[in-house]
C-alpha cells in the first residue's frame, strides 16, 4: 500500500493532512521563515538554506525573498536560474525547471489540484506536475497551472494565465495563454 507521500508524488489522490507530508511542510516553512525573515539577502548562511530548503538545484540558483513553496524538496533546478520577489511554488508533485530561467516578481507555479465534486474535494486533493525548459523568461504575476510544459526558449509575458502546454520558442501572453508569435 502505498504512502500519502507516494500517493502525492504519483498524482493520485491523497490526504494533505498526513502527518508526514505536515512535517515536510513544517520543516520547509521553518526554513523559508529563516531564508525570507532573518537571512541577509544571500549571504552564506542563506545559501545554505536555499541548499537544504531546494537540494535538486544547480549551480547558480538566486531567490530574492520573500520566497514560498510546499516542500522546496520537489523543485528541480537546473544552472542560473533567478526567483524575483514574491514567488510561490506549490511543489505537491515535480517541479521541473531548466537552466538559464528567470522569473520576475510574483510568479506562482501550481502543481496542486482539487478534485471538483465538493465532498471529495473536503478530504483529499491531487498534483500534475510543471515542467519549464531553458532559456525561459517568465514574466510578473503569471500563473502556471498543473500539469503544464512550458518548452525551451519561452517568454511568458506579465500576468498570463498557463493552463496549456506551450512549445519551445514561443511568446505567449493572455488569460488564458496563448502563442502570440515563435521566436
Amino acid at each position: 500500500m502505498k504512502s500519502e507521500k507516494q500517493k502525492m508524488l504519483d498524482g493520485e489522490a491523497y490526504l494533505a493532512n498526513d502527518p508526514e507530508l505536515v512535517k515536510g511542510r513544517t520543516n520547509a516553512k521553518k526554513l523559508l521563515h529563516r531564508l525570507n525573515v532573518t537571512e541577509y539577502l544571500f549571504n552564506d548562511a542563506a545559501k545554505e538554506i536555499v541548499k537544504e530548503l531546494i537540494p535538486n538545484a544547480g549551480e547558480g540558483l538566486y531567490i530574492e525573498p520573500p520566497f514560498h513553496c510546499d516542500y522546496g524538496y520537489n523543485i528541480k533546478v537546473g544552472t542560473n536560474v533567478y526567483f524575483n520577489v514574491n514567488c510561490v511554488v506549490l511543489d505537491v508533485c515535480k517541479v521541473n525547471l531548466g537552466s538559464n530561467v528567470f522569473f520576475a516578481p510574483a510568479v506562482q507555479i501550481y502543481t496542486a489540484a482539487h478534485p471538483l465534486n465538493a465532498i471529495e474535494r473536503r478530504n483529499t486533493e491531487f498534483g500534475k506536475p510543471v515542467t519549464i525548459g531553458d532559456d525561459c523568461w517568465i514574466g510578473g504575476n503569471t500563473v502556471i497551472c498543473p500539469g503544464v510544459t512550458i518548452g525551451n526558449r519561452c517568454v511568458i509575458g506579465a500576468g498570463s494565465v498557463v493552463t496549456k502546454d506551450i512549445p519551445d520558442n514561443s511568446l505567449a501572453v493572455g488569460n488564458p495563454a496563448k502563442v502570440i508569435r515563435h521566436l
